[in-house]
């Protein structure tokens, strides 16, 4: 039987890549979108020419509305999910002191709100015989959360609150479903980055070198196939979650360049 998977903010960047590598083993893919259903929908064509199977979705994920349609949209074409990706996020740049309200209510909103009300429809939606841990959750989060700093303040509140979330709904929604965190390191342009900033940043890790979105996006796969996994998150970020900074990777090499010309 083909499995089925959900991946949000499937049509660019990581989630594309996600995408890719499930449809790549024979997964059927959902590659939800908000505003780029024709680039997702191109991805979709493209993994049908390779053989795979993909089908485009859009949902505005702040929408508890949007989210149901979607879910039952996806239920009533394939039939319950086997698999949930929560990739979609809201980045937006604020801090303790400034931040607005309902600027963070968005982040709250699309960060942590939406990939727990997908989880729990999804649990909704699976039989009382459910398989024991052929399902599976897993929240994309970020190395922020195991190496704190200020920067980014709402949209770190976000992922920290859904880190935490893995273990609770772990323990909740056993044994039908497994919950998972995967925890990248800097991968892409973020923000007001510029392409130099970016370079050197992406080294600052333990490795000294770039991380490969790809192996974040394969072990998100692995996540999905491995039935013994629950309640873990995994730092893919070449290590950067064990090299401590102040401020946000991007304005510590902003700061030490300035430094270096001064």
């Amino acid at each position: 039987m083909v499995k089925r998977v959900l991946v949000t903010g499937g049509a660019h960047r990581l989630g594309r890549l996600i995408c890719q590598q499930f449809a790549h083993d024979g997964w059927q893919v959902w590659c939800h979108a908000q505003n780029s259903m024709a680039a997702a929908e191109a991805l979709c064509q493209q993994i049908a020419l390779q053989g795979g199977q993909a089908q485009a979705v859009q949902a505005d994920l702040a929408l508890d509305d949007d989210r149901q349609r979607m879910m039952a949209q996806i239920a009533a074409q394939g039939g319950p999910l086997d698999c949930l990706v929560n990739n979609a996020s809201s980045f937006e740049p604020d801090g303790a002191r400034d931040f607005d309200e309902h600027a963070m209510r968005m982040q709250l909103e699309v960060n942590l709100i939406a990939p727990l009300a997908l989880s729990r429809l999804m649990a909704q939606s699976l039989p009382a015989n459910a398989d024991s841990g052929s399902r599976s959750i897993i929240h994309v989060l970020d190395q922020k959360v195991l190496n704190l700093n200020p920067d980014y303040f709402s949209y770190t509140v976000s992922k920290l609150a859904l880190e935490r979330s893995v273990a609770l709904q772990a323990q909740a929604l056993a044994p039908q479903i497994r919950v998972c965190g995967v925890a990248p390191g800097l991968m892409f342009l973020s923000g007001p980055q510029t392409q130099a900033n970016f370079d050197r940043s992406s080294q600052m890790n333990l490795l000294k070198h770039a991380i490969d979105p790809a192996q974040v996006a394969a072990t998100c796969l692995f996540l999905a196939n491995n039935p013994a996994l629950t309640g873990v998150t995994l730092a893919v970020d070449n290590g950067q979650h064990l090299v401590p900074l102040s401020r946000d990777v991007m304005f510590v090499v902003d700061g030490a360049s300035k430094e270096s010309h001064a």
